[in-house]
């Protein structure tokens, strides 16, 4: 129908002009939400990847009892979790490929 597709070109061009259109995701831009709101983010990221490490290096350094080597790998491990986190914040895959 030939009256619609009049219709939705001024539409699209409607929605562009006054931003209702979100941006596909995944175009290498930085995620939404401002620059505080992406900080705390990258923030928590981080910081929620070495409590989990740190806790489960110290439950299982207390169990085995070999402490504190396992809770310095896990914490190690932790912190390169939390630094891969904030990368795939920064750096998402593209949806489309």
């Amino acid at each position: 129908m030939p009256e619609n597709d009049g219709f939705e070109e001024r539409l699209r061009k409607a929605r562009a002009r006054h931003g209702v259109d979100p941006k596909p995701s995944g175009s290498g831009q930085l995620p939404q939400g401002g620059t505080w709101g992406i900080g705390f983010r990258a923030g928590v990221e981080v910081v929620s990847a070495l409590i989990a490490g740190v806790g489960l290096g110290w439950l299982v350094d207390r169990w085995l009892g070999t402490w504190p080597w396992l809770f310095l790998v896990f914490f190690v491990l932790g912190g390169a979790a939390g630094v891969l986190n904030v990368y795939r914040l920064f750096n998402p895959r593209n949806a489309g490929k």
